[in-house]
C-alpha cells in the first residue's frame, strides 16, 4: 500500500520557521525521523519511506502555496495513490494554536494551498489541520501567516509535531476512521 503524505508551505530560507510552513515543518520531522533525505524532483522535494510494511511517498511542493495542488496532483497520477490515501499537512487559522485536527475531507477554508489542491482533485482527501491561532489585528491575516513563531510558541509547536507525526503514521497503519478516534478532542 502507498501513501501520499504532502507538507505544504512556500519554498525559500524566507519562508522557514513561519506558521504559513508547519507542513514543511512535519514533514521534516517524519523524514528525519525515518532516517531519509529528500530529493529535488518534479514540482517538489520528495522523500521514499517505509512504515510497519507500507510505503509513504513524503512530498514539499516546490510550487509555492497557491500552486500546491500540481504537485499533489502529479505525484497522485505517478505514483498511482488512491485519493484515500493522500494526507495534506496545513496550517489552521481557525484552531487555536496547537490543536490537531484529521478530517477525511472538507472545504479549504479560504486557504489558498487547499484551494488549489481542490480545483485539481476535489475535496474528499484527508487533511491534517495543524492549528496556529489567529492573534493578529484585523486585515494583518497574510503578516501573521508570513510571520516566524515566537520563543513561546516554538516550545508548544515542537511538541506538537512530535504528536503530528504520530498521526501521520496512525494514518498510514491505523486508518483515518482510527487515528480521528485516537487523536481529535
Amino acid at each position: 500500500m502507498k501513501y501520499l503524505i504532502v507538507g505544504l508551505g512556500n519554498i525559500g530560507a524566507e519562508y522557514d520557521g513561519t506558521r504559513h510552513n508547519i507542513g514543511f515543518d512535519v514533514a521534516d520531522v517524519l523524514v528525519l525521523k525515518n532516517e531519509q533525505t529528500y530529493k529535488s524532483d518534479r514540482l517538489a522535494d520528495v522523500a521514499q519511506l517505509k512504515y510497519k510494511g507500507r510505503n509513504m511517498i513524503v512530498i514539499k511542493p516546490t510550487t509555492y502555496m497557491n500552486l500546491s495542488g500540481k504537485a499533489v496532483k502529479y505525484w497522485m497520477d505517478k505514483e498511482s495513490i488512491p485519493i484515500e490515501n493522500i494526507l495534506v499537512i496545513v496550517d489552521e487559522l481557525a484552531l487555536p494554536l496547537g490543536t490537531l485536527r484529521m478530517r477525511g475531507k472538507g472545504s479549504d477554508g479560504g486557504h489558498n494551498g487547499l484551494k488549489s489542491i481542490q480545483e485539481l482533485i476535489g475535496a474528499k482527501y484527508p487533511r491534517l489541520r495543524f492549528g496556529i491561532g489567529n492573534d493578529f489585528p484585523k486585515g494583518r491575516q497574510a503578516d501573521f501567516v508570513l510571520s516566524k513563531w515566537t520563543g513561546d510558541e516554538l516550545t508548544i509547536v515542537k511538541e506538537k509535531i512530535v504528536t503530528a507525526v504520530e498521526m501521520v503514521e496512525s494514518f498510514v497503519f491505523r486508518g483515518i476512521q482510527n487515528t480521528m478516534n485516537a487523536y481529535n478532542k
